[in-house]
């Protein structure tokens, strides 16, 4: 939970700005775009393991230069 005090003489729009980056960096908006749409357990996994395939291609070629 992202919790945000207005410090003293703050203007709305720097508190705005440090809001927008207190949720990025918690992760909020990632989430949410996460559980946006219901993604079946099957296309969970299809998803990592391609990641992790891309992520073992890209490691394997950097290993060889």
């Amino acid at each position: 939970m992202v919790k945000l005090r207005l410090r003293e003489n703050e203007s709305v729009q720097d508190a705005v700005k440090r809001f927008r980056k207190l949720v990025e960096h918690a992760g909020v908006k990632k989430e949410m775009r996460r559980r946006e749409y219901y993604e079946k357990p099957s296309d969970q996994k299809r998803r990592a393991r391609r990641r992790a395939e891309r992520r073992a291609r890209i490691n394997r070629l950097q290993g060889i230069s």
